[in-house]
């Protein structure tokens, strides 16, 4: 889908980073100002196979002018990263979305650890790069199945800070985060941050919990399934307050699809509760969440909801649209 709101910008480089990973770097396009963002961002592109897919951000926040963005040719691709691979040329123009942050870093933490996994090196980049600049205590950790599947080792290299490489090839086997993660004493004032494959993200959340480092953080690249609550209901009424509309939501049919219907417009990209483009503000009802993206709090507080793939506990459901 399209929106006013999106900018448009143009292909100014396209270069190779590791095996099946190129880096994409756009310019705006005349006229157009990309809005700043902060380390963690992700912005959604519009290619040209008519797909809306999200790529975070790689390159120093303090760059005004352009964004960078690394993208994994998946073997699993639905149509997205292969278009950008096989479509994307220099000099193409294409509407990108503003950033978003699902991800945010905190900067006044004492001391960050920064854990990549393959090509969720990009926003652990951008953030490596903001904390180098304010001149903040960090590490960084890379973890890939071998040399030639990571993307951005020389740029890693440039920023002359402590980095540990894991390459499954090389040690012989996947890494042990339990001694990665557990070389610190605990300290509520530090933070920890993951981005990578799902196997590996659910390693670090219960190897960061049973070290008792509370403040940990991941951003997904792809979802995890969640059952609809035992209490969700299969037919429901949507009242759009904005727009005045209502709709019934039936055991044929779903959310996202009679909000499409409904043609109140609504941004989505992944589909899949991972991207937080649909993030929309809940006035009434209960909702069945599941999304990768709320943490349990914000679940508990019903404020929002993506409401591409969650549901409904109540029989009526407000929305401010």
């Amino acid at each position: 889908m399209s929106s006013s709101t999106n900018l448009s910008a143009w292909v100014h480089t396209l270069r190779f980073e590791a095996e099946d990973i190129i880096s994409v770097d756009l310019r705006p396009a005349d006229g157009v100002v990309f809005p700043s963002f902060d380390a963690g961002s992700h912005i959604d592109l519009h290619l040209p196979n008519g797909m809306v897919r999200s790529y975070s951000l790689s390159n120093s926040t303090t760059e005004s002018q352009r964004y960078v963005v690394g993208v994994l040719k998946d073997r699993a691709s639905r149509g997205g990263s292969r278009c950008v691979h096989e479509q994307l040329r220099v000099g193409v123009k294409l509407e990108i979305s503003a950033p978003r942050n699902n991800f945010p870093l905190h900067e006044d933490a004492t001391h960050s650890v920064l854990v990549a996994g393959g090509i969720g090196v990009t926003p652990v980049l951008c953030m490596a790069r903001r904390l180098k600049e304010l001149g903040k205590r960090f590490e960084f950790v890379y973890l890939a199945r071998s040399r030639k599947n990571a993307a951005f080792i020389a740029d890693i290299e440039a920023l002359g800070v402590p980095v540990t490489w894991h390459f499954d090839d090389e040690q012989g086997g996947p890494p042990n985060l339990t001694a990665l993660l557990g070389r610190r004493a605990v300290n509520a004032s530090e933070h920890y941050y993951a981005c990578g494959p799902s196997v590996m993200l659910d390693n670090f959340e219960k190897t960061c919990a049973a070290l008792g480092h509370t403040q940990a953080h991941i951003e997904r690249f792809s979802a995890v399934e969640v059952a609809a609550a035992t209490d969700a209901k299969a037919s429901f009424t949507v009242e759009l307050r904005a727009s005045g509309k209502t709709f019934e939501v039936t055991p044929d049919t779903d959310l996202h699809k009679q909000l499409i219907a409904s043609g109140v417009f609504i941004p989505f990209s992944c589909e899949e509760g991972i991207c937080g483009s649909c993030e929309t503000r809940v006035i009434e009802g209960e909702v069945d969440h599941l999304d990768s993206i709320l943490t349990l709090a914000e679940r508990a507080a019903n404020a929002v909801m993506m409401v591409c793939v969650s549901g409904c506990k109540s029989r009526r459901l407000v929305l401010d649209l």
